[in-house]
């Protein structure tokens, strides 16, 4: 008797849990150029064959997030609303994600997000992949332009400047929420940081997002 598709889902879930649990504690204590997937595999009870049917890389067992988010600046330009600029709906989703605390944009204190940072810049190969999910985004974000018919140089030369404005503020709070300070103390200076960023990048290149 074949089970409820809803409870196979339940059980995958359950099991990219286990494994990306197993993962993070292994790497903590190890480092993740010490532990192999075969070891994550029996701290999770479930098979090598297993691990690879979820994750492909080692990384992505703790990258996963970035993994499924690699669209999400090229969503925000095709989703925006009618008549708001590219550039005008990049800036309004940069300062909802910070009102939220979202991890992306290092604004968030919750220990599991804290936990994950420490364990990248701990581990070079972890931040290797992260910089590859990176510029995926990125190239994503060009392509999204070029369908708002920017030229493919002009694209290439603003989604560049978006995703290394995002990089900075990123790095700046998180380095100021694993220094100790909390979110909320921190978010009044990142919402500033976010406005004076999109002002340059409005009063520079960035005025080419108004075509769109």
């Amino acid at each position: 008797m074949h089970e409820p598709s809803g409870l196979r889902e339940r059980k995958k879930e359950a099991t990219r849990q286990r494994l990306m649990r197993a993962a993070f504690d292994l790497f903590e204590e190890h480092g993740f150029d010490d532990v192999s997937c075969g070891r994550i595999a029996a701290a999770a009870e479930v098979s090598k064959k297993t691990l690879f049917n979820y994750f492909s890389l080692k990384a992505d067992l703790i990258l996963d997030a970035e993994r499924h988010h690699v669209h999400d600046l090229a969503d925000v330009v095709r989703a925006r609303e009618p008549g708001q600029t590219p550039h005008g709906a990049l800036h309004a989703q940069l300062l909802a994600a910070l009102a939220q605390r979202l991890p992306a944009t290092g604004l968030s204190d919750r220990p599991e997000a804290l936990r994950l940072r420490r364990l990248i810049r701990a581990n070079p190969m972890l931040a290797e992949r992260e910089r590859q999910f990176q510029d995926q985004r990125q190239r994503l974000l060009a392509e999204a332009l070029i369908e708002e018919n920017s030229p493919e140089l002009t694209a290439r030369l603003i989604a560049t400047q978006v995703h290394g404005i995002r990089q900075v503020l990123f790095a700046e709070n998180t380095r100021r929420v694993l220094a100790g300070e909390a979110a909320d103390d921190v978010y009044p200076d990142a919402v500033a940081a976010a406005e004076c960023a999109f002002r340059l990048l409005a009063e520079g290149l960035g005025d080419r997002l108004r075509r769109g």
